[in-house]
């Protein structure tokens, strides 16, 4: 029973991944091969060298740079690269467990994949972002170079360094993330919502009568509630 707690919270993660459509594997595969896509699906002759390419998730988008030859550099979490330079070990599908411990300890990778590996079956938006950028887009060639001069082992931050900072950068060379710009809107958001308050003084209110009255329920009750008082 002593390890039912592990295997509990690797379910859970499996599940969230699977939510989002994060490429996962089941425990126990790493190292495998992904379920096969048909590669008919992607029509890779309307794709240039350069091109962005976006695959919308249920909760986000992932981005890639499209290199030739059905290969897309792309930025994923890995936690790997920072035990090993074997260059076969992190090509391998990254697992579950590599991308989460990428996720908590910062540690990425620049990688190369497949259109099919990359998208996992996932439908494809090409140049969507240029015309945000209008006059910004570089030339293809250039943004091709930019993203294949990277490929390696990189540091990773959901806010400050994740797919969208890279492909942004080699293809208008500026690191800008819509997504993260979305995310800290929606927290200030939600912070500024004095029902904000409202809802974490009965939050806590909840744990102190379920737990019991203690400085682990009191204080974090009393601390968030005068964050977002004062920040309101």
């Amino acid at each position: 029973m002593k390890n039912a707690v592990p295997q509990a919270a690797s379910l859970l993660l499996e599940k969230l991944l699977f939510l989002v459509h994060v490429r996962a594997l089941p425990a126990g595969t790493e190292g495998g091969e992904p379920p096969p896509a048909a590669s008919a699906y992607y029509d890779t002759s309307c794709f240039r060298r350069g091109d962005l390419l976006e695959v919308p998730r249920t909760l986000f988008i992932h981005f890639g740079i499209y290199l030739g030859e059905n290969r897309v550099a792309h930025l994923m979490p890995d936690i790997l690269p920072a035990f090993t330079d074997d260059r076969r070990q992190i090509q391998r599908v990254v697992t579950n467990k590599r991308l989460i411990l990428g996720v908590i300890t910062k540690t990425a990778s620049i990688r190369v994949d497949t259109v099919e590996d990359f998208a996992y079956g996932g439908s494809i938006l090409v140049n969507h972002m240029d015309r945000l950028f209008k006059d910004q887009v570089l030339g293809s060639e250039e943004a091709a170079r930019r993203a294949e001069k990277l490929v390696g082992t990189t540091a990773y931050s959901l806010l400050w360094n994740n797919c969208e900072h890279f492909v942004t950068y080699c293809r208008y060379g500026a690191p800008v993330s819509f997504q993260t710009d979305k995310f800290c809107e929606t927290v200030k958001m939600i912070i500024r919502d004095q029902r904000s308050v409202l809802a974490s003084v009965l939050v806590g209110l909840a744990s102190i009568v379920c737990l019991g009255l203690a400085p682990s329920t009191a204080l974090p009750t009393i601390f968030i509630t005068f964050v977002l008082w004062m920040a309101g």
